[in-house]
């Protein structure tokens, strides 16, 4: 019986390849939900300062100014 030898090691380029396809989709996916977020606290708030108060304790300051700019 013959053995097949099969690299024990990842070839890295493809690792690093794979590694930044998921976190371009991760950072995807948590942009939408901090959009999601932001939009919730938005409708609950009373006022815009409530808002900015509301989003800031939730660490979401930064995704008014982003959704502000793309459009």
């Amino acid at each position: 019986m013959t053995w097949a030898r099969h690299s024990s090691r990842p070839d890295p380029a493809e690792d690093q390849s794979r590694m930044a396809g998921v976190r371009a989709e991760e950072e995807v996916r948590l942009t939408l939900q901090n959009g999601r977020a932001a939009r919730t606290v938005a409708g609950h708030a009373s006022d815009a300062i409530d808002c900015a108060e509301l989003l800031a304790m939730l660490g979401l300051e930064g995704v008014q100014k982003k959704h502000v700019q793309r459009t």
